[in-house]
């Protein structure tokens, strides 16, 4: 029998409309700091319905914008000075995967000293352990891709070092999420299939995991199925409930018990370069390859299978089974097209990228089927460059 923990104190409201139950919930302080992006929230009214939500709570509130779509080290310092400078005692997320992100590490930054970057495990970061807790977070999330609701992980980019890590300290769970497809309608399309094929991997790189377990299976098995039957009806039509509130499942379901390989690092590393880059484009872009490389050697037969089978293909017999469903899943939402050069990531840059991959935390390289050397990395890189 496997040995697992098991641990999300996470309470979510989840389905259609469930933001509008929000002033109904106890929420964790008197005054809020609200951490936003671009202005889409602002533009399709759902930055007003939080804040008639927080005024019927009773809940003074305060806006912090800007956090850009991969954040930074800056973006958390600054929102961390204006929850002191506002005196607030909660934050609040309101936007897709990096807003969450971004407002997390705003939490614990509030309660501790120094530069978030002190936190860091990658190359360049310090290392240290936080002396306080977060001060308490609730996400509101607007897009179905990251699963940062429901977790204590954030991704933050440090553009000077070329670095792009994870940061997360059990303190770090939100104490509330809402998870309300309706906000994440007006996701243009190819976003929409960017942050559900994050979603997706997220699922395959914890079958395929070599950490695996049942309770971790179970999540990520059904994040595929969903993801396969309603992400393309979700590209297709942005307006379709029944997929948006699938594919809001999906990604939660994902979160739950995320085991992350070699993949993500990957794809954090062309990240760390090139800070424009979406990290569901350039999960996408190495994906073929990367899975590939353990099909062609048969090393992950038993978990592929299981995947294609999810996916509705029927009898599959090899993990090259996987592989055509993949190829098909990523063409019907319209991304085989992707490019790295599209990105301005140049050929004669992945040189660089084995040696990156050591310095930069995303998934866990000791979790893929096969150990994998610098040189299997660079092949991957090379063989996925287009």
């Amino acid at each position: 029998m496997y040995n697992f923990n098991f641990y999300n104190p996470v309470k979510v409201l989840f389905g259609p409309g469930r933001l509008n139950d929000l002033h109904g919930e106890q929420l964790p302080g008197k005054k809020a700091l609200i951490a936003i992006g671009g202005s889409s929230v602002k533009k399709y009214g759902y930055l007003a319905r939080l804040e008639k939500e927080l005024d019927k709570a009773g809940v003074e509130h305060v806006l912090f914008e800007g956090i850009r779509p991969n954040p930074t080290r800056q973006n958390v310092m600054d929102g961390a000075r204006a929850v002191r400078d506002n005196g607030c005692d909660f934050v609040i997320a309101l936007g897709g995967g990096s807003v969450m992100d971004c407002t997390k590490c705003i939490a614990l930054m509030a309660a501790n000293d120094g530069d978030i970057w002190d936190y860091s495990l990658s190359g360049t970061g310090g290392k240290k352990t936080p002396a306080n807790p977060a001060i308490p977070i609730v996400c509101i999330t607007t897009s179905a891709g990251t699963a940062s609701e429901v977790d204590i992980a954030s991704v933050i980019s440090d553009d000077e070092a070329d670095e792009k890590t994870g940061i997360f300290y059990h303190s770090m769970f939100p104490v509330l999420s809402v998870v309300d497809s309706d906000l994440m309608m007006s996701v243009p399309p190819k976003f929409t299939a960017y942050q559900g094929m994050d979603a997706f991997f997220h699922a395959t790189e914890t079958v395929v995991n070599t950490k695996v377990h049942p309770m971790a299976e179970m999540f990520a098995l059904k994040t595929i199925e969903l993801v396969a039957k309603y992400l393309p009806a979700a590209v297709k039509n942005g307006n379709d409930r029944e997929a948006r509130a699938y594919m809001a499942l999906a990604n939660t379901l994902a979160g739950y018990y995320m085991l992350c390989t070699s993949a993500h690092t990957i794809e954090h590393t062309m990240g760390s370069f090139h800070p424009k880059l979406v990290h569901g484009a350039g999960l996408i872009m190495i994906a073929h390859v990367y899975y590939d490389f353990f099909a062609e050697k048969k090393a992950a037969e038993e978990p592929m299978i299981k995947m294609a089978k999810a996916m509705g293909v029927e009898n599959p017999t090899s993990g090259k089974d996987f592989i055509r469903a993949l190829d098909k899943l990523i063409a019907d939402v319209g991304c085989a097209g992707l490019k790295m050069s599209d990105e301005g990531i140049t050929y004669e840059e992945l040189d660089k990228y084995p040696a990156k991959l050591h310095e930069v935390l995303g998934g866990d390289t000791s979790a893929d089927p096969l150990p994998l050397s610098d040189g299997d990395y660079l092949a991957i890189y090379r063989n996925a460059y287009k």
